[in-house]
């Protein structure tokens, strides 16, 4: 019997919000109740009249910033959501708004919101990845819009002020955390191109090496590897991503993008290079790590080198914007009418090689940075998900604030 009369005490302690349920001290309004919609101080103008216009005061389209002018028609603290786009549909991925604060503008392709009665940060981060599809209205094929008259008719539920003040300081400290974590990623990175450019050149030596650098030609320490997958065996099969390098197909695309039958693939033996042929221009080249054997489109080619290179050195000097250079250079030239850049044209690139124990270093620098990169990463992940996961309660007053 106590436990029963526990339930009801926390049913009547609550109240229903469409399929919520809520505290029953949250008030249930609508957006234009409870905010003032300033959509009269938007400021539409067009790109030509903007370059006349040069300043330094922020120009807002709906989702970030989009120039900036000589004048401002806002100045405060407000609210932007988006009155038109396809953006509505990824709610869960994109932020649905955006707070700005200061001297700025706005054009008609956002509502201006601007709390009053209730706390502007509250509308900010209520509707921040709320779905909004059921008040949008079609203006032609993928194109939606949310309305001046509909967004003032969209219920929202409005705790105490207090509360709103301090779930908003909660969040906003949480944004903070994750700001500053993604300015160090961003300083990391700036770092580390820093360091690609200086050592992978000998602009700047590693202490304790002064060693000349040979030039030497790819086939001087690198031979094509062509092993045909014939008795059809039943590996990976990898892509050659600009940025990443090899991956799982399957796991990269989320399906299948390659044939059938791979018995005409390529094996990519575990310490062995590929490249995509006809689109190295990119970038697009990679190093097998991961698997004793993979396979990869036959349209690929695939390399190993000999013991005096270091493969991870060797690989960030593939991946590296010279030599990227060099590569569209040469299939601009190409006169091989099948395309691309293939092994007899790729080999004869010329790079500067240093000594393999000053190739070891220079990797295991990179690498550092690389594992700085990815730690950080995978804070500001963690950030994110304990923020999801405080907003999950507080704005649903699951968790209450005392």
């Amino acid at each position: 019997m106590k436990q029963a009369a526990g339930k009801n005490k926390v049913e009547e302690d609550k109240k229903t919000f469409y399929n919520l349920l809520i505290p029953a001290d949250w008030e249930i309004s609508t957006v234009g109740v409870a905010f003032e919609i300033c959509n009269n101080l938007r400021f539409p103008i067009s790109e030509e009249e903007r370059k006349k216009i040069k300043g330094i005061y922020p120009y807002y389209g709906p989702t970030k910033v989009q120039d900036y002018i000589n004048e401002y028609r806002l100045d405060g603290k407000y609210v932007l959501i988006g009155e038109d786009g396809d953006h509505f549909l990824k709610w869960k991925e994109l932020p649905m708004t955006l707070l700005v604060e200061g001297k700025f503008n706005v054009n008609n392709h956002a509502h201006v919101i601007k709390g009053s009665k209730n706390i502007t940060e509250w509308f900010f981060y209520y509707f921040n990845h709320k779905e909004l599809t059921p008040y949008l209205t079609r203006q032609g094929a993928g194109r939606y819009k949310l309305t001046k008259n509909s967004l003032e008719n969209i219920p929202i539920p409005l705790p105490p002020i207090f509360e709103q003040k301090a779930i908003a300081a909660i969040l906003g400290s949480c944004d903070l955390n994750i700001k500053i974590v993604e300015l160090l990623i961003v300083q990391k990175e700036l770092r580390k191109k820093w360091l690609i450019k200086q050592l992978l050149t000998g602009k700047k030596r590693i202490e304790g090496f002064a060693e000349e650098w040979k030039e030497v030609h790819i086939r001087d320490i690198a031979n094509e590897v062509s092993i045909r997958n014939k008795t059809d065996k039943q590996l990976t099969v990898l892509s050659c991503t600009k940025y990443s390098g090899l991956v799982p197909s399957l796991e990269y695309f989320g399906r299948r993008i390659f044939a059938d039958d791979v018995s005409p693939y390529k094996i990519v033996p575990k310490n062995h290079f590929a490249y995509a042929t006809n689109h190295i221009e990119e970038g697009s080249i990679g190093y097998q790590e991961s698997y004793d054997e993979a396979l990869i489109s036959p349209m690929y080619t695939v390399f190993k080198t000999d013991k005096s290179v270091n493969d991870h050195f060797f690989y960030r000097l593939l991946k590296s914007h010279p030599l990227v250079y060099q590569y569209q250079n040469r299939m601009e030239g190409s006169i091989d009418r099948r395309g691309g850049l293939r092994w007899d044209a790729f080999s004869i690139i010329k790079i500067h090689l240093p000594s393999l124990e000053e190739q070891a270093a220079i990797a295991k620098i990179l690498l550092m940075a690389d594992k700085e990169i990815s730690l950080l990463k995978s804070k500001v992940e963690k950030l994110r998900q304990k923020k999801k996961g405080l907003m999950q309660q507080l704005l649903t007053g699951k968790t209450r604030i005392k």
